[in-house]
């Protein structure tokens, strides 16, 4: 599995006090030498933490790849037709969210998300689809033409170490078999950490993990190096 850094909530430290300080692309950097293997960045219609001008300074320095994620907005899809990143994730947004809360309704709005991946996909951006881990979903997702899906995996976070944890832990391994079998390629993410992300070993052909909270939290005690390392280890 790859290892893709969310680098929002260094954003969102910065925009604390305002200024530049921590930088986001000394940040990434940071991130692609100890094994990060690509940078992922919300780019939210209130811009609470990622700026454009941030999107565009990190396309022009990234080594690795630049995942943007979004909501269906058209300033946001016009601000990745113009920088082309390697890939969108296209979410579910809500202004009164603290992070996302869920999958977004691929299967409820089938033609809307075709019709607004469409341009994306013909400029080569590689699209994925943050969905719950739902058959409806999945199902729906392989009709839209996008090449990814991406698992929320939220709902397991919660329930591990709890009686609930199994459960929540099959419906992702079984929808990421559904997935593969429709020729969708699966990554998966939202509140794994340093002690749940171990489990992620047993979904067979899981190709990139994103997280971003639990790094930059332990980062504020080791530092980010060490932080994404360990996490890269993990989940090699």
């Amino acid at each position: 599995m790859l290892l893709g850094v969310n680098i929002d909530h260094v954003a969102t430290l910065r925009n604390a006090r305002g200024g530049k300080e921590p930088d986001v692309i000394q940040a990434a950097y940071i991130c692609e030498q100890n094994g990060g293997t690509s940078i992922t960045t919300h780019l939210r219609e209130d811009r609470r933490h990622i700026k454009d001008e941030d999107v565009r300074t990190l396309i022009k320095t990234i080594s690795t790849k630049l995942n943007l994620e979004m909501a269906m907005a058209e300033d946001i899809q016009k601000i990745a037709l113009e920088i082309k990143p390697h890939s969108i994730c296209l979410v579910p947004e809500k202004r009164q969210e603290i992070t996302t809360e869920g999958g977004l309704d691929v299967a409820g709005q089938l033609d809307k998300v075709t019709e607004f991946i469409a341009p994306l996909l013909n400029a080569g951006i590689i699209v994925s689809l943050f969905i719950d881990p739902e058959k409806k979903q999945v199902e729906a997702s392989a009709k839209t033409g996008a090449q990814f899906i991406e698992m929320h995996t939220g709902a397991y976070s919660e329930a591990y170490g709890t009686d609930k944890e199994e459960a929540e832990f099959q419906k992702l391994k079984t929808s990421a078999k559904l997935a593969q079998d429709m020729g969708l390629n699966v990554n998966a993410g939202h509140g794994l950490n340093y002690e749940n992300v171990h489990r992620m070993h047993e979904i067979p052909g899981l190709y990139e993990l994103n997280i971003g909270h639990s790094i930059i939290s332990r980062a504020v005690f080791t530092g980010l190096p060490e932080a994404v390392r360990k996490m890269a280890d993990l989940i090699k």
